[in-house]
């Protein structure tokens, strides 16, 4: 697979719908700019991949998602950003959270996450609200986490397997997911059936080097069942900062702070949190600001 996207889909018969991303490149990109250790690089691409299948639920162009992963690890806040055009950016608030492997041998991203904190999503519709939902963390890994804010906010019977290969250079070799949701079609047998099939198979990461594509994965994973892919979307890494966006956040501070800015430090410097573009405004570009606030 050498490029990012989804594919979406249904079982034919209305059983229930999956989605499949591959977000390589998006974390390999994510990795360079917040230079991420190996296991900061697991946690940041799983939550990646996890709001790219999340977005899926967006439905006109300029809708948008934020999906935040709040545990009480070393890793700190975790924020990712994607809309439904593709374009996808995040951040991990401490990018050098590292701990030994775990005891399966695995990279030990529950343990910089940490095992309680929340999971939240922002959701925003066009609408004069945005929509919030939350959930509780259950164990840090991530899948289990965003399978449980389903089961809890949308009453959504889901299954989730995310995965990210960090290779020894600690680029990433590959990252990717996917999500399957019951829809009310699906009777028990079915969901015995799906659990046996989705039990049997390898890793997400074991099946991105093995395949393809996604759309092999995912006849693989549900072969015991008719599937119809719908669309196939590219995804890429884009961050929509600029100078003229953070002039209007200088703005937004208040006359009052910014006047104290201006009086303290004659200057000032915003780093965008997902790209660590700087821009810098002195004395009279902030006095210029502060007058158009007026």
């Amino acid at each position: 697979m050498n490029r990012d996207y989804l594919i979406r889909g249904i079982e034919k018969e209305g059983k229930f719908k999956f989605v499949a991303v591959n977000t390589t490149d998006i974390v390999n990109v994510s990795r360079d700019k917040h230079q991420t250790s190996k296991t900061a690089s697991a946690a940041l691409g799983r939550t990646i991949s996890a709001a790219a299948l999340m977005s899926t639920m967006l439905k006109n162009r300029n809708d948008s998602l934020t999906l935040i992963i709040a545990g009480n690890g070393i890793a700190g806040n975790i924020l990712v950003s994607a809309n439904n055009k593709g374009e996808i950016k995040g951040y991990i608030e401490n990018p050098s959270a590292d701990l030994p492997l775990n005891d399966l041998g695995k990279l030990d991203v529950a343990g910089i996450v940490g095992r309680s904190g929340y999971v939240k999503t922002i959701m925003d519709l066009g609408m004069k609200e945005a929509y919030v939902g939350q959930s509780e963390i259950i164990s840090g890994e991530i899948a289990e986490d965003i399978a449980y804010y389903f089961l809890q906010s949308e009453q959504t019977n889901t299954a989730i397997a995310l995965g990210v290969l960090v290779d020894k250079d600690l680029s990433i070799k590959h990252s990717g997911g996917y999500m399957i949701q019951l829809l009310p079609g699906c009777t028990e047998e079915d969901i015995s059936k799906l659990e046996k099939s989705i039990g049997s198979k390898k890793s997400m990461t074991e099946l991105m080097d093995e395949k393809d594509s996604l759309e092999d994965i995912v006849s693989y994973i549900l072969e015991d069942f008719e599937i119809e892919i719908l669309e196939e979307k590219d995804l890429e890494w884009k961050c929509l900062c600029s100078r003229e966006r953070t002039i209007q956040t200088l703005k937004a501070l208040g006359k009052d702070q910014l006047s104290e800015i201006i009086e303290e430090d004659g200057k000032a410097e915003v780093v965008c949190h997902f790209c660590n573009e700087k821009y810098n405004f002195n004395k009279d570009q902030l006095v210029e600001i502060l007058n158009e606030i007026k």
